[in-house]
């Protein structure tokens, strides 16, 4: 096996590899994976109560087996740097957390999961995906395109241990959580600005109409979390570079002024820029390639980003943006799940490489992902909490309510559903049942209702007294 090669530090024996051969093994097993999970795995997934669902996913998604934190079948095999930024950003969330154990197994495997990623960043591969091949030895393959937002995953997770200590917790691996996230930060920060700063020099100049700015995905698609899309100058991609950018100042990985040499242009004036380009028709337009002539048609449900991305709400400009591509959301039919608060990635199936038309034609379109829908209902909270109205909070709370109910419906959080409220499943596909991504549901819920969705601490009395 070819390609770059490197080891963690730390008397660690993870190494890695990449190049064509490594990725003609990766593919091989990817295709394995997925197809078998379709055609030779049972589900056994059966309706239940919500608090007993989430116990179950909780023991299933940080079980003393895993290695890494991941989504669940058919992904398990595989490993989703973007996934700790997008669809588990608060497995360290104390309201979230069942017991002692549950907190303990929490902090091990993210630790052992962001570890592994800086260890990959560290050698130079950053890549969508990490395929295991053996103990200990891990393939970096891009699907299906360069990534733009993997630092932001990395990051992602990085930063969820550092401040794990930040919000009050009975638990005490969360503060040990806090020292051993500060000790990697430092011995990584070199690592990672490195690869930030190469992500900025990476960036392209654009111009279109009378804006001129920096984007990554000008000659070619850039993978994001809706990585099946095949166009160009798409928003999500370049409010996540933008997201990645804002979140190593944070972390103090990289100094403002260093990112703005190298865009030649502050980062304020550089966001503006993006709003502009891609808000220049009143609204979030998914794609500067998109043709479609009726708007709602040319918006995607990923332009929510992720928690503490793109998005500032103090800014009215911004926010006007948001509430104008949000009201064109909910006021078109076709953008979600007939009778429901389903809303799909997109009103329509987007461009797609030939294998996703075939294999899975509307995994990223007309299908409704529980987690965007999460993001989005967050996003209409935060809007009225900043304008100090109740516009969004009814929608959200119905969101949050639909998504409730699927999951008891179908016996676990799903990784999607079809157009028509069903589990997702092709010929050669089925969605998973994404046990890592409900604690950040009960986060928002709790966010949108003003108490927890299931109060662990009461349900422990309950138990004592019973």
């Amino acid at each position: 096996m070819s390609g770059n090669e490197g080891l963690l530090p730390s008397n660690s024996e993870h190494r890695f590899y990449q190049g064509l051969a490594a990725t003609c093994v990766a593919n091989f097993l990817q295709a394995t994976n997925f197809l078998s999970d379709r055609f030779l795995r049972r589900a056994y997934y059966a309706s239940a109560k919500i608090d007993e669902l989430y116990r179950n996913s909780m023991n299933s998604a940080f079980s003393a087996q895993e290695a890494f934190l991941v989504t669940g079948a058919p992904h398990a095999s595989a490993y989703y740097p973007r996934d700790f930024a997008w669809f588990y950003p608060d497995v360290l969330d104390p309201q979230t957390i069942i017991n002692a154990e549950d907190a303990a197994r929490r902090v091990r495997l993210l630790e052992k999961s962001v570890r592994l990623m800086l260890g990959a960043v560290r050698s130079g591969i950053i890549t969508t995906t990490l395929i295991p091949v053996k103990r200990n030895r891990y393939i970096g393959a891009n699907y299906f395109a360069l990534p733009s937002d993997t630092l932001l995953g990395v990051q992602g997770g990085l930063e969820q241990i550092v401040r794990a200590d930040r919000r009050a917790s009975p638990y005490e691996d969360l503060t040990k959580a806090a020292d051993t996230g500060r000790a990697l930060l430092a011995e990584y920060r070199a690592d990672l600005k490195k690869s930030v700063l190469d992500l900025a020099s990476s960036l392209e100049p654009y111009k279109g109409d009378d804006i001129q700015t920096l984007l990554c995905d000008v000659r070619a698609p850039r993978s994001a979390a809706t990585d099946t899309r095949a166009e160009r100058l798409r928003f999500v991609t370049n409010a996540s570079v933008y997201a990645t950018f804002q979140q190593s100042i944070r972390l103090g990985i990289v100094d403002e002024s260093e990112l703005e040499k190298i865009l030649g242009r502050s980062l304020s004036q550089y966001k503006t820029e993006l709003l502009q380009l891609f808000g220049r028709d009143g609204y979030i337009k998914h794609s500067l390639d998109c043709k479609a002539e009726a708007p709602a048609f040319s918006i995607a449900l990923d332009f929510v980003n992720v928690q503490h991305g793109f998005w500032d709400f103090r800014n009215e400009a911004e926010r006007a943006l948001f509430s104008a591509t949000t009201d064109l959301i909910l006021a078109e039919p076709r953008f979600r799940i007939p009778d429901t608060f389903h809303f799909f990635v997109s009103a329509d199936n987007p461009r797609k490489k030939l294998i996703h038309r075939i294999a899975t034609p509307s995994y990223q379109g007309r299908s409704a992902w529980p987690t965007f829908n999460v993001e989005f209902a967050d996003r209409m909270l935060e809007h009225d909490e900043f304008s100090g109205t109740e516009k969004y909070r009814p929608y959200a709370r119905e969101i949050l309510r639909h998504i409730h109910h699927a999951t008891e419906t179908h016996g676990g959080y799903q990784e999607l559903l079809s157009e028509n409220g069903l589990q997702y499943r092709t010929w050669a596909y089925r969605g998973a049942i994404a046990h890592s991504w409900f604690p950040r549901f009960l986060t928002v819920w709790s966010r949108a209702f003003g108490a927890p969705l299931i109060d662990w601490t009461q349900q422990q009395s309950d138990k004592a007294f019973a």
